[in-house]
């Protein structure tokens, strides 16, 4: 049997070192920005020609339902609910919600297929900042129809401000 190496001893120099580099590191994090890939109204912008491509999106037949003033953006309501009688002749195959402020534009998409019975989504989402939410409703025949709501959020998530 071998001999056991030296037992691994932290005196009071090699800590001093370690917290002097664990200080260091910490001070470079610090001064990175808070969230560099922020959404921008023009970012969903880009991400909303991105579902709907060369098609029109037309306002209506969705109907977003989300409180216009949240104490705080961590747990917020949604139900996005779309006009459509969900037949093969005219039905619903997604729904998109799309934000303006948070680190990323896209919330979520959900497929639907005229079996659902009913065109509705229900969420929690969590929001950075007071910000408008668009939802999109893509139908069996191309469409597009949209709905959109503001909301004004006191205390905000998604982001941590250190300052």
């Amino acid at each position: 049997m071998s001999a056991d190496p030296a037992p691994l001893r932290a005196g009071r120099r090699s800590f001093l070192i370690q917290s002097g580099q664990l200080a260091a590191g910490a001070a470079l994090v610090c001064l990175l920005p808070a969230s560099p890939g922020r959404a921008s109204p023009q970012a969903s912008q880009e991400l909303i020609r991105s579902i709907v491509g060369d098609a029109s999106l037309q306002p209506g037949r969705v109907n977003l339902d989300v409180p216009p003033l949240v104490e705080n953006g961590n747990t917020v309501p949604l139900t996005v609910s779309v006009d459509s009688p969900m037949t093969e002749a005219d039905h619903v195959k997604a729904i998109h919600i799309v934000n303006e402020k948070n680190p990323q534009p896209h919330v979520i998409s959900v497929t639907l297929g005229r079996q659902a019975g009913k065109a509705q989504l229900a969420t929690r989402i969590k929001l950075a900042d007071s910000q408008r939410i668009t939802a999109i409703a893509e139908f069996n025949d191309g469409s597009f129809w949209s709905g959109s709501a503001d909301v004004v959020v006191t205390l905000a998530a998604c982001v941590e401000d250190l300052k």
